[in-house]
């Protein structure tokens, strides 16, 4: 349950944006219906372009979780540019390029590089390039829910500090990495001016690991384990 701690209080300063963005923001920001829509010929405030980044909570789920002992929440990154267009006031298609540093930690019986077993503290890091691409609606004047599917493209693998190869061509590891994942994302933001604040879920669906060798893990399943991710931003933008 401690594990879960940190990203449920996040959840709920986050539930608590819509409240504050009625009745606290500061006077005189920009609200939706001060833009005239895209589809009128003017500039939307839903269409435009900025940056981003923030602070991830990464795990894994799945039916093989129970094969990792005291699995715990992986702290990171990501970080990217996303672009906006908006239909109207309220919808608008968000396209992101993201940089994302996923992974998870904790303590197992798994053989280590050396084929050894082991019963002691790991991690491992898994570096993706995502691509999400997310619908937006404005349920209120600066808050609104995105959600999406999301592409992600894995280019790093590091375990215990130690850089390995994704596929396994050489047969040297018990298992190998999944180069691509695929998966749905969903979650708030907030703007104030130019500003955002935002947290998102993002649930893959692909598994992580794929041709796993029984022979050379004791029999333990590994390999339906899939990413989740909770990712807490903020960003500025620019629009057009």
């Amino acid at each position: 349950m401690k594990n879960l701690a940190f990203p449920l209080l996040l959840a709920t300063g986050l539930l608590s944006v819509p409240a504050l963005a009625q009745t606290t923001g500061p006077v005189g920001l920009p609200s939706s219906t001060d833009y005239p829509s895209a589809s009128r010929g003017g500039d939307s405030r839903n269409t435009g372009f900025g940056i981003k980044g923030g602070f991830t909570a990464s795990n894994f789920r799945g039916d093989d979780k129970k094969n990792y002992a005291e699995e715990g929440i992986y702290n990171t990154f990501h970080a990217g540019v996303y672009t906006q267009y908006g239909f109207n006031d309220k919808f608008s298609i968000q396209p992101e390029l993201l940089y994302s540093r996923q992974g998870f930690a904790g303590n197992n019986g798994l053989p280590n590089l050396q084929g050894q077993t082991i019963n002691g503290a790991y991690d491992t890091r898994l570096d993706y390039i995502q691509v999400p691409v997310l619908l937006v609606y404005n349920f209120l004047d600066n808050v609104s829910v995105h959600v999406g599917p999301q592409v992600s493209l894995l280019t790093k693998v590091r375990e215990n500090g130690v850089e390995r190869k994704i596929a396994n061509d050489d047969n040297k590891y018990s298992y190998a990495y999944n180069s691509l994942d695929y998966g749905l994302a969903a979650g708030l933001e907030a703007r104030i001016g130019p500003a955002r604040v935002g947290g998102r879920y993002v649930a893959g669906f692909n598994e992580i690991i794929k041709d796993q060798d029984l022979s050379k893990t004791g029999s333990k399943a590994i390999s339906d384990i899939k990413n989740g991710a909770f990712q807490v931003y903020v960003g500025i933008g620019f629009n057009r």
